[in-house]
């Protein structure tokens, strides 16, 4: 699953820039689970499902929705780009959206450990779905206390105007 994850999460950025592909990318993973989760509970065993899936399904999915939005702003930045020419734009978003991509490198390392040491562990499953709980909420007070407050210092996560190169010589 892990490494699934890892690959959904890297073509939503990469094929972000064309749009429709996230879109059926995310449908093609959640239609997953949801045939996986249907059959368990189909056949009485939805606990064992959620106890397998939640631990690290939690964050991992996160990472996956996080990584399509950020392969839907590479879309968006050309569509309507800001105030400068559709190539700027999807350059500072290409450039921010590389530094998401290394954060998310990072989010599904910890998806993986929790994956391959807490999901199989013989701790029972309220424990091994609160871990994965408590990986949920550091995931999200990191992104809403520390991302909250570089927004409003202004960080874009594009790289400062002194550290990019001339621009390539255009017509007009």
């Amino acid at each position: 699953m892990w490494t699934n994850n890892a690959w959904v999460a890297a073509f939503c950025i990469a094929l972000g820039v064309l749009g429709v592909p996230v879109v059926f990318v995310l449908w093609q993973n959640i239609l997953n689970l949801a045939v996986v989760g249907s059959i368990m509970i189909r056949h009485d065993r939805g606990e064992l499902f959620f106890g397998l899936i939640l631990p690290h399904g939690l964050l991992e999915l996160t990472a996956v929705f996080v990584a399509a939005g950020v392969g839907l702003r590479l879309f968006w930045a050309w569509v309507r780009p800001t105030e400068d020419t559709r190539a700027r734009s999807l350059a500072a978003e290409g450039r921010s959206a590389a530094g998401v991509a290394l954060g998310l490198v990072v989010v599904l390392l910890v998806s993986g450990l929790i994956e391959g040491f807490v999901t199989p562990s013989g701790l029972p499953t309220w424990a091994r779905v609160g871990i994965g709980i408590l990986a949920e909420v550091l995931f999200l007070a990191y992104v809403y206390v520390l991302g909250g407050r570089a927004v409003r210092a202004g960080w874009t996560g594009d790289l400062d105007e002194s550290l990019l190169e001339d621009g390539v010589a255009t017509v007009g």
